[in-house]
């Protein structure tokens, strides 16, 4: 892999987040980021692209569509050495995405809270975030995708040593944490809407 260019952070948990944007900026990547995550890397003083600035669509429907988007998941899924996959994203305006650092709506906090309404649940199940996860993990020939800031300093050591890239080896370890998150996720989901009436 080549050195990552571009990355999208979008987390819950934004312990070290500022500091891991700061060293990312230093390595020459462009941020990508929305909503809460965006103010926050902002206030840091990191330059940051909102996603709907880099996709040409708003975020709407109260939030709960700002990642689906063909410049988001194209970017991510593409495999950079098949020429057809290359000829697409370039008809398309699609840029490589090389990063994603993300961790999900703190869906078990939020049920775990008494007398919380399904309502309130159901709005606490992340689509976009998983979305984003999977296809990185999927695609980790390609692209570094990060659910835990215990893996922030690891990456970032890598980076100084492959000249702003990771090791496949990383990247495989790190796509295999995203599915055993996911697969926790909606067994969470699961098991909370089994106690429940419609």
């Amino acid at each position: 892999m080549g050195k990552i260019e571009r990355a999208i952070i979008s987390v819950t948990d934004k312990s070290g987040i500022v500091d891991f944007a700061g060293a990312l900026s230093g390595f020459g990547v462009q941020v990508l980021s929305t909503g809460g995550t965006a103010g926050a890397l902002r206030s840091g003083g990191i330059s940051v692209t909102d996603v709907s600035d880099y996709t040409g669509f708003p975020e709407m429907m109260d939030g709960r569509v700002k990642t689906l988007h063909p410049k988001v998941h194209g970017g991510l899924l593409a495999l950079r050495d098949n020429p057809e996959h290359v000829k697409m994203m370039e008809k398309h305006g699609i840029l490589p995405i090389d990063m994603v650092v993300i961790n999900l709506y703190q869906f078990e906090k939020t049920v775990g809270r008494p007398n919380v309404t399904l309502e309130e649940a159901i709005e606490n199940i992340d689509i976009g975030g998983p979305a984003m996860l999977r296809s990185s993990a999927k695609n980790f020939k390609y692209v570094t995708v990060i659910v835990d800031p215990a893996d922030y300093a690891v990456v970032l050591n890598e980076m100084k040593e492959t000249g702003g890239g990771t090791t496949l080896k990383t990247r495989f370890r790190l796509a295999r944490k995203v599915f055993e998150l996911t697969h926790r996720y909606d067994g969470a989901i699961a098991a909370y809407l089994k106690t429940r009436e419609s």
